[in-house]
């Protein structure tokens, strides 16, 4: 996660980005209304240790073919 220092007057100008910390958490964050904590959820041990991806090709075709045409 980086931060940077920002102002809006007279003119838009950003500093240069600072890292705040580093590791793995999930995309959604939200930051405490005071503005001094994140709060996001990092994923457990397991979860980052998948092995397997399940690619599904023509899956479109395949859904056709289970819930059928509907149209009739």
């Amino acid at each position: 996660m980086m931060g940077v220092n920002v102002t809006t007057q007279p003119s838009f100008s950003a500093a240069k980005p600072k890292m705040l910390f580093e590791g793995y958490y999930a995309g959604e964050y939200d930051v405490t209304p005071d503005g001094q904590r994140f709060v996001m959820s990092k994923p457990s041990e397991k979860e980052l240790a998948a092995t397997q991806i399940n690619v599904v090709l023509n899956w479109f075709e395949d859904l056709k073919r289970r819930v059928g045409s509907g149209g009739k």
